[in-house]
């Protein structure tokens, strides 16, 4: 598999194109009839023998859903400056995004949720998030920079109190695996090859399938004497023209039965 520092180590725009086309496993043709060229001036482009302008490089990048990130590295390679800015999280010009975010991760208590950048590091939360991590052993894995992921499959960290953590940890990884294909992201290219050597023992037989399990995914977790049942979802901004907003996401935990909803609320009252 191909990471992204072998993608941006390429000489020409053609090449990344290239790389990123054959990542999206398109042929040129397919490639060409989604952006409505010819596969001559696309093979041109590709193979250095057609500079593309900025234009073109923008017009193949959207057809391939090429990250805004990779898209501002394309156009440098091609001699043109970035189209898409890079604010730090703190930058007054994101604060109405981040204001929509915490409003959103507070909006939906009593039900955890959380606000991730593109390596799955935590950068909010809501407060039902704290009472679910009480369990984890080892304190290093909730100082900032938080990974969730590295949280969730660590043998010190929540791993221990999900019942089903082989379905989970199938899942996890599944999931980033789709999210090096898309992106091509080195950090997460190391970081899929952690959480899969981590060691996992089951703490006892996995939960007999449920409705909800036919749905999507479920995650149980053991709190206390409680077993809570979740499952997720995933908010992206629609329209982001920002690199740091087009990678944000949030998830958003869902109670799967009247015991975790209720156990939820119980604990929102007494945090209240």
């Amino acid at each position: 598999m191909q990471d992204e520092n072998t993608i941006t180590s390429k000489s020409h725009p053609g090449e990344l194109l290239k790389e990123w086309r054959e990542r999206r496993r398109m042929s040129q043709l397919h490639l060409a009839l989604e952006a409505g060229i010819s596969q001559r001036h696309l093979s041109f482009v590709e193979s250095g023998r057609s500079n593309p302008s900025r234009d073109m490089v923008l017009l193949l990048s959207e057809s391939m859903s090429v990250p805004l990130r990779q898209r501002n590295r394309i156009l440098l390679a091609a001699g043109y400056a970035p189209s898409f800015s890079e604010r730090d999280l703190g930058d007054p010009a994101l604060k109405p995004a981040m204001d929509a975010v915490q409003t959103v991760l507070d909006g939906h208590t009593p039900n955890p949720a959380i606000a991730i950048d593109r390596h799955w590091t935590m950068i909010a939360a809501n407060q039902a998030i704290a009472p679910l991590l009480q369990g984890v052993a080892n304190a290093e894995l909730l100082k900032p920079p938080v990974n969730v992921l590295r949280l969730s499959l660590h043998p010190e960290g929540l791993a221990p109190n999900i019942v089903n953590l082989a379905l989970w940890r199938t899942h996890v990884l599944e999931r980033l695996s789709h999210l090096i294909d898309q992106t091509a992201d080195p950090q997460l290219v190391a970081l899929e090859t952690e959480l899969a050597a981590y060691p996992f023992r089951r703490s006892g037989p996995e939960p007999k399938p449920r409705a909800a399990d036919m749905i999507a995914v479920p995650l149980h977790l053991r709190l206390a004497e409680a077993e809570l049942s979740f499952i997720t979802t995933t908010t992206v901004f629609g329209t982001p023209l920002d690199v740091t907003l087009s990678e944000l996401a949030i998830e958003s935990f869902f109670p799967t039965d009247a015991t975790t909803a209720a156990f939820l609320r119980q604990l929102q009252d007494r945090i209240s």
